[in-house]
């Protein structure tokens, strides 16, 4: 039995995703959603779950994480639902009760370690030489003082505790 949790749409609100509720289920999110086109992926599943408050089956779903947020789904919809803050906010929620995508994880670990999503191996830094570029980015990865405030504001935020 589901059992749904009734101020989760509060949750979600308080969260950034205050537009969860305006949905009414019309498809246009799924049916424009690049991401649909090629997995199982349904938006539309997702909100509508939100909606009831099935708390557990949204943050505990891999579909939380297919979403690549290119505002399609928002740009189309009738409704003006703010779909990509409202699964930004469900991501939000699933993050801080300890629930991450693995690829999602391994990208954040990488940000916190070397200040890229990226890390700028040995094929990158001779494409870079071959190009005539420097090694490294003129970004964190070139500048130990940026680097170090980076690193400030990750501990601030609590960031990195979140992906370890």
């Amino acid at each position: 039995m589901v059992s749904p949790t009734p101020a989760f749409t509060d949750e979600i609100a308080a969260n950034g995703g205050s537009s969860v509720l305006q949905c009414f289920q019309c498809g246009t999110c799924t049916a424009g959603c690049p991401s649909g086109k090629n997995t199982a992926y349904r938006i539309r599943k997702l909100m509508r779950a939100a909606q009831l408050g099935l708390k557990d089956e949204t943050v505990n779903t891999e579909d939380l994480w297919q979403c690549t947020t290119c505002y399609t789904c928002a740009e189309r919809c009738p409704r003006d639902v703010q779909i990509v803050e409202v699964i930004t906010a469900l991501r939000n929620i699933a993050v801080a009760e300890g629930k991450m995508y693995d690829g999602h994880r391994k990208v954040a670990a990488n940000l916190v370690k070397v200040g890229h999503t990226v890390d700028n191996n040995d094929k990158i830094k001779a494409l870079r030489k071959e190009l005539g570029l420097p090694e490294n980015p003129p970004t964190v990865m070139d500048n130990a003082s940026a680097k170090a405030d980076f690193d400030k504001i990750l501990e601030l935020t609590g960031f990195g505790r979140l992906v370890s």
